[in-house]
Parts: structure tokens; C-alpha cells; sequence
């Protein structure tokens, strides 16, 4: 059995971009599921989800990043991630493959990559074609607290 370290990551595809999550803090990987709107919920809020009786807060990515919207009728999957005890499904473009990646090829976040990513990430790998962005779980999931100024 293949044991999973801090250098796994799922990798996901939001809107064109390679990204990576942590895989440690990922639950479970989901098709496109039936989502309830939740009243006056933030707009990157979709609503919630039944996940074996559990009920689940659905984030969609591309509306927290500011992206632009998924192309009607074009495929979208859940990622389940725990934050302060709690399920949240990251609802995404494309689930990828698993990568283990060495710890010296990481970089932090070049002065170049995009502000919506810089925003929620922690650092990048330079692989063969393209950068993979790894997704702070924490920063993706605390945009709407409220910081109160001491």
C-alpha cells in the first residue's frame, strides 16, 4: 500500500488552470450533484448537499475566484474537503490524477501569477508544460469573515 504524504495533491482544473489540493484534506471526489440555493448565502455559496446524510456547504470555485462562468451544460465535479470540522464540496471543473511532487521543486508564488490565485495560494511547482497552483483550503474557505479592526 502506497503511503500519502505532504507532497500529494490532487490535481484539479478550474477554468483552465492546473491547480492542487492537498491530498491529505481531501474527502471524497464527486460527479455533478443536486444542489439546494440557500436565501441571501454569499454568491460563491451554491447552496448545500446531501452526502450520506450529512448535510455539505457547496463552494463554487470559479465564483470565489472571480472566474468566469462554466459554459452551459459543461462538466463540473464536487471535491469534499474538512475545514474547522466541517464538509465543504468545492465544486470544480476536472478532477485529475494524484501527484507526488519533491519538496525542492517547490516554489512560493511567482510576482507574475494572477492575483485571484495568489489570493488562495500557497506556492506553485513548475512541472513539464504548465505551473501547478496548490490551493490553501483555509484561504479558499474564509472569504466572507469578517476581520474586525482592534
Amino acid at each position: 500500500m502506497e503511503v500519502l504524504n505532504k507532497n500529494d495533491f490532487v490535481t484539479i482544473r478550474l477554468d483552465g488552470q492546473l491547480c492542487g489540493l492537498p491530498v491529505l484534506e481531501v474527502h471524497d471526489v464527486l460527479t455533478k450533484q443536486v444542489i439546494t440555493r440557500v436565501p441571501k448565502a454569499p454568491e460563491a455559496v451554491a447552496g448545500v448537499l446531501n452526502l450520506r446524510g450529512q448535510i455539505v456547504t457547496a463552494i463554487d470555485l470559479r465564483k470565489r475566484l472571480k472566474l468566469s462562468d462554466r459554459e452551459e451544460g459543461s462538466e463540473e465535479m464536487n471535491v469534499v474537503v474538512e475545514y474547522q470540522d466541517e464538509p465543504y464540496s468545492l465544486i470544480i471543473d476536472k478532477v485529475g490524477d494524484v501527484l507526488s511532487l519533491s519538496e525542492d521543486t517547490f516554489e512560493k508564488n511567482p510576482v507574475t501569477l494572477e492575483a485571484c490565485w495568489q489570493n488562495v495560494s500557497t506556492g506553485i511547482f513548475r512541472l513539464e508544460k504548465e505551473l501547478l497552483v496548490i490551493l490553501d483550503i483555509e484561504k479558499l474557505l474564509t472569504f466572507n469573515e469578517v476581520k474586525l479592526a482592534a
